[in-house]
């Protein structure tokens, strides 16, 4: 081993790395620096001012729907035969439309104008319920849903609007109504509960986008 002279500084070690961990190391103090490239970190200009929205009598709430005015209220039809079955593949479809129309104070529909009746199970219980639509002028239509509860005949959803489409999925009844923009389609998704057809969702989709195959073969 070699001897130092007294006084004489210990020469320092200098540490030796593979080429391998040094591009390593240069690949981490990349990443460090957010993955700057090879022309340093550019700018993509300001950031968009966000504002909240101004909310308007922030106090006011409004009381909820009355039984008129809720869609998916359950309302027994009168002057219609019970249905101990609790099919209502065994009610006289015209008749139980009729007579639901003359409860609300109007007239029944003129034959041409009621679609075909579909029977299809909304909620849930393995017996089909009854859809109705009557158009009411070229443009605007009705949405009647009839199910049986406790041996009672049951509107249990009534829509107007302009119905683009009706769909059934998986339980879900999709109503597709255009909107001002052509290029999209309101959809007002409803569900049964086991109570009600409860609102499920309201989105905007494509108008574009595909329709739901139909299990009946045509649109009710």
């Amino acid at each position: 081993m070699r001897r130092l002279r007294p006084g004489t500084a210990r020469p320092r070690r200098v540490a030796r790395f593979p080429l391998s961990a040094l591009i390593s190391l240069a690949s981490l103090a990349l990443l460090a620096t957010g993955c700057a490239g090879v022309e340093g970190l550019q700018s993509e200009g300001r950031a968009r001012d966000v504002d909240a929205p101004l909310v308007l009598w922030p106090h006011y709430s409004p009381a909820p729907p009355g039984r008129d005015e809720n869609p998916a209220a359950l309302v027994p039809v009168p002057h219609v035969p019970r249905i101990p079955s609790g099919s209502m593949a065994d009610a006289n479809p015209l008749a139980v439309l009729n007579a639901d129309i003359v409860a609300q104070g109007g007239k029944p529909p003129a034959p041409k104008a009621v679609r075909r009746p579909e029977l299809h199970d909304l909620t849930g219980d393995g017996k089909p319920d009854l859809l109705m639509a009557v158009n009411l002028t070229p443009r605007n239509s009705e949405l009647r849903v009839y199910s049986v509860r406790g041996a009672v005949v049951t509107r249990v959803l009534v829509l107007r609007g302009v119905l683009a489409s009706v769909e059934l999925a998986a339980g879900h009844l999709a109503i597709r109504e255009p909107t001002k923009d052509p290029r999209y389609v309101s959809v007002t998704d409803y569900l049964w509960d086991g109570d009600s057809m409860s609102l499920w969702n309201l989105t905007l989709d494509d108008a574009r986008t595909s329709q739901t195959p139909q299990a009946g073969g045509g649109s009710p």
